[in-house]
């Protein structure tokens, strides 16, 4: 069933709704390729779980939205080939139309279609895996649980991460962690909700994720450094949670 699509503009933001009050995705006119929403910066904290070498050359993205991940990839990560999985031909239209999604066949290939059926059916492994896929109420359906998670981490690469935005509503997020930590066999690491209620958690597959918090910091700086992308209040926020035990982040 295809969804409402409806296109704001405020502040300088034009942001992407299914027609509702919630917020799928977000770009600052002036500033198109850089991440606006916080949720999406801290996703691309993936970036700094894995050494230089290790940085994802084989990317799928399921859901577009108003194509922020997308184009921030694409932008900073020219070696990754991506793959993006979108329900809704709507949305694909829309970033063209109004978020600048780039057209390259060559690195980004847009499927039109269900990203837990695609993965599925796909005989490919991936790097990194981002899983920010919602419907018009903010529910993420099929793509939060046990088997979608469990195909996931079956087509990870050997270093691959899966990262997820957790949409907490009234009940919270807890039960999705539990499914993610099922599949991952404890893998998994939840970092603070950001204030818009949103939540990511990174599981990993392969070599286990041993990172002091000092080295972390450094990494973010370089980070900031060459691509703008300011990681270190995320840090902050997870030092505070005091989720990583003797200031190493373990997954």
């Amino acid at each position: 069933m295809s969804v409402s699509i409806d296109i704001r503009e405020e502040s300088g933001v034009r942001t992407l709704h299914f027609g509702s009050e919630w917020t799928q995705g977000a770009m600052r006119i002036a500033r198109p390729w850089n991440l606006e929403l916080d949720y999406t910066k801290e996703m691309m904290a993936s970036l700094l779980l894995r050494d230089e070498s290790h940085f994802p050359r084989k990317v799928l993205l399921i859901g577009l939205g108003a194509a922020s991940l997308t184009k921030f990839l694409y932008r900073n990560q020219p070696l990754a080939n991506l793959t993006v999985v979108e329900i809704e031909p709507g949305v694909v239209a829309a970033a063209r139309q109004f978020f600048k999604l780039p057209e390259d066949p060559k690195r980004l290939k847009i499927v039109i279609g269900d990203g837990a059926e695609f993965l599925a059916n796909s005989d490919q492994s991936y790097d990194l895996i981002l899983v920010d896929g919602f419907d018009a109420n903010a529910r993420a359906g099929v793509l939060d649980t046990l088997p979608f998670y469990q195909v996931v981490r079956a087509h990870l690469s050997g270093e691959g991460i899966m990262a997820v935005n957790l949409l907490g509503h009234s009940r919270g997020f807890k039960d999705s962690v539990e499914r993610i930590r099922s599949a991952f066999d404890g893998r998994v690491l939840t970092f603070p909700s950001c204030d818009s209620g949103n939540a990511i958690a990174f599981a990993a597959a392969g070599e286990p994720i041993c990172i002091s918090m000092d080295d972390l910091k450094d990494q973010a700086l370089i980070l900031k450094k060459e691509i703008g992308l300011n990681l270190l209040p995320t840090l902050t926020r997870l030092e505070q949670a005091k989720t990583c035990k003797g200031g190493m982040l373990e997954i």
